[in-house]
């Protein structure tokens, strides 16, 4: 017999949120983490909020949000409210019921310096790094650092001549969108600067690629399970890569002597000596001429085992820029996007853990 449809508003509602989320859902084992890592960073979010006032969204709430907003590619804040609002299980994972109200959109531009700032961002990066370290995901001996450029949020009509007013010419902007011919121009970081974004600069990754205005991201990975342990936000250059990647392996605690693989792009005399300085063993793979790389590092068997496992580094990249959509910032400064790079990168360390056979079941998350 053919049902038909019959559809009455209904007044109340007697299911919870808990008996809709399907008992083996990732994202359960997901919040018990998160929740536990958020409540113990209750100092950080005393600091930063004033003892008197109105009330305001739980951070706790907004930062889940945001994780949200990573793992489910979703482009936009106003979005992801729009989404909190009909979608059951985001209500379920912020910890808003049925018949609560979602906060607006520009809550999340009004808490960024306070609430998405990098300080507070690596605060719950180290948090998850500490919970990897605990569980035995992270090795202490061998890693493997590399960069990537992030496209900025400008475009190249912002890129103009830091000695004059409005257009190149001096002469005044016409419109909002004017028409402009950088044909025969010459346009340097030295002479030029983005006028939406000073922070870009105008960088291209290899020759005869196109030039775009961006920043530079670099990460430190632990080579046992590809878990990302430091993150740098700096300006785009030649010699960025390598000053980030000294300057991540000085902040590592370590016990034992170290090793670091990497692309050629680091194989120079000034990153191989910083690396023997610090007590590092550099295993970066050596040009065809003028390597700084001698023979003695070439031969050992650990070298060739971590210029085959430093290519997972790719891995991290490639999932920050396709599902947590960091191939291009939509915001301003490296302040912001340092903030947002760490959220992603402990998000992406969060379903690496997950992926690990077992080990939220093993250690009862």
């Amino acid at each position: 017999m053919r049902g038909t449809q019959n559809f009455q508003g209904a007044m109340f509602s007697y299911i919870s949120l808990e008996e809709r989320v399907p008992a083996k859902h990732p994202l359960r084992k997901l919040r018990s983490l998160v929740d536990a890592l958020l409540a113990s960073m209750s100092a950080e979010f005393e600091a930063v909020y004033a003892r008197r006032g109105r009330p305001s969204v739980p951070p706790e709430m907004l930062l889940k949000a945001m994780l949200l907003q990573i793992l489910f590619s979703i482009r936009s804040e106003r979005l992801l409210v729009e989404a909190i609002d009909y979608n059951l299980l985001y209500r379920w994972f912020v910890g808003l019921n049925i018949e609560d109200k979602v906060w607006d959109h520009s809550t999340f531009s009004a808490n960024r310096e306070r609430l998405f700032n990098e300080d507070l961002a690596r605060v719950f990066f180290e948090r998850i790094k500490y919970t990897a370290e605990w569980a035995k995901l992270i090795g202490d001996e061998h890693f493997s650092v590399d960069g990537t450029l992030i496209e900025a949020w400008a475009s190249q009509k912002s890129f103009k001549r830091k000695d004059a007013s409005g257009s190149d010419d001096g002469a005044p902007p016409q419109g909002r969108n004017p028409e402009v011919d950088f044909k025969g121009e010459k346009r340097r970081n030295a002479t030029h600067a983005s006028t939406t974004d000073p922070d870009a600069r105008l960088f291209k990754k290899a020759a005869g690629d196109k030039s775009r205005l961006c920043h530079m991201g670099h990460i430190l990975m632990d080579n046992r399970h590809g878990l990302v342990v430091d993150v740098e936000i700096t300006h785009a250059s030649g010699t960025a890569e390598r000053h980030a990647a000294l300057k991540m392996l000085k902040r590592q605690k370590r016990k034992a002597r170290l090793t670091v693989g990497a692309d050629k792009g680091y194989d120079c005399r000034a990153f191989v000596q910083g690396c023997r300085q610090l007590g590092i063993t550099p295993h970066v793979a050596a040009k065809a001429k003028h390597s700084a790389i001698d023979g003695r590092t070439q031969r050992h068997e650990g070298y060739k085992v971590s210029l085959k496992v430093r290519k997972r580094i790719e891995e991290a990249f490639g999932w920050i820029k396709t599902v947590g959509g960091l191939a291009k910032t939509k915001l301003i400064g490296h302040a912001k996007l340092a903030g947002q790079a760490l959220m992603c990168f402990a998000a992406y360390n969060l379903v690496r853990m997950g992926s690990i056979g077992g080990w939220w079941d093993a250690h009862h998350v």
